[in-house]
């Protein structure tokens, strides 16, 4: 049986957003202080671990050493409403969050855990809007952020624009996942998710980012996306 990493809650006190953040940070079963890590931050946290199934897919891939030594820190909203406001890019609080993410979260990671402390050793995960958040993060702090992996992003005109204005694509690696059944998606007034994300990876093609693209069979859910974590990890981390 492979060894299972942990898995702790920890309160974390934000002085940006005025709130303290329940965060999931998993250390795999080998940690050591001795050693460094890669992050990777991952918003919808909750939903990763319990319906992505992230720390067996963690386990699984440390275990066979198919990816890096890996710290995954998963940072959770506490209702639709919230997550709307972080995660949104015409949200209220989604500036702030971003800048949470940079000047408040990976500070704090980097002093309380052995990390590598690059930009290229730091992913930011999510899942529809928690994948656009993370995109966002990424461009506006590249140096801070140069990983980003998007399932089923919500891709407006505002994220379009925020790509195309990047002024380095060579800092920021971009793994983005739609499915072929995303063209009408129900939970979301039947907003088309297909050709927006075609754009989005056709922009990130033009502009030179390094990029992987995917369109799954499937639909807007975690029955597609959960499939999906495993090859992302072994991707982005491997």
């Amino acid at each position: 049986m492979q060894p299972r990493g942990t898995i702790n809650e920890v309160e974390f006190d934000s002085t940006a957003l005025g709130e303290t953040l329940p965060l999931l940070v998993y250390l795999p079963a080998s940690f050591s202080p001795l050693y460094k890590y890669s992050l990777l931050i991952v918003q919808d946290g909750k939903d990763y671990f319990q319906m992505g199934r992230l720390a067996r897919f963690a386990d699984e891939l440390l275990d066979k050493r198919e990816i890096g030594n890996i710290i995954i820190v998963g940072v959770h909203y506490k209702s639709v409403e919230d997550r709307r406001n972080k995660y949104h890019p015409n949200g209220k609080e989604n500036q702030t969050y971003i800048r949470f993410l940079a000047h408040e979260l990976v500070p704090w990671l980097d002093k309380e855990y052995p990390t590598t402390a690059m930009g290229k050793s730091r992913t930011l995960m999510g899942d529809s809007l928690a994948a656009t958040v993370s995109l966002m993060a990424a461009i506006k702090y590249p140096n801070i952020f140069g990983q980003v992996i998007l399932h089923s992003p919500y891709v407006d005109e505002t994220v379009l624009e925020a790509v195309r204005g990047h002024r380095d694509p060579s800092l920021l690696d971009v793994y983005q996942v739609v499915g072929k059944e995303e063209d009408v998606v129900k939970i979301s007034n039947n907003r088309d998710f297909l050709t927006p994300n075609r754009k989005l990876h056709d922009l990130f093609v033009e502009k030179g980012f390094h990029t992987f693209y995917d369109e799954f069979e499937g639909g807007h859910s975690w029955k597609y996306w959960q499939p999906d974590v495993k090859r992302a990890l072994q991707k982005m981390l491997g």
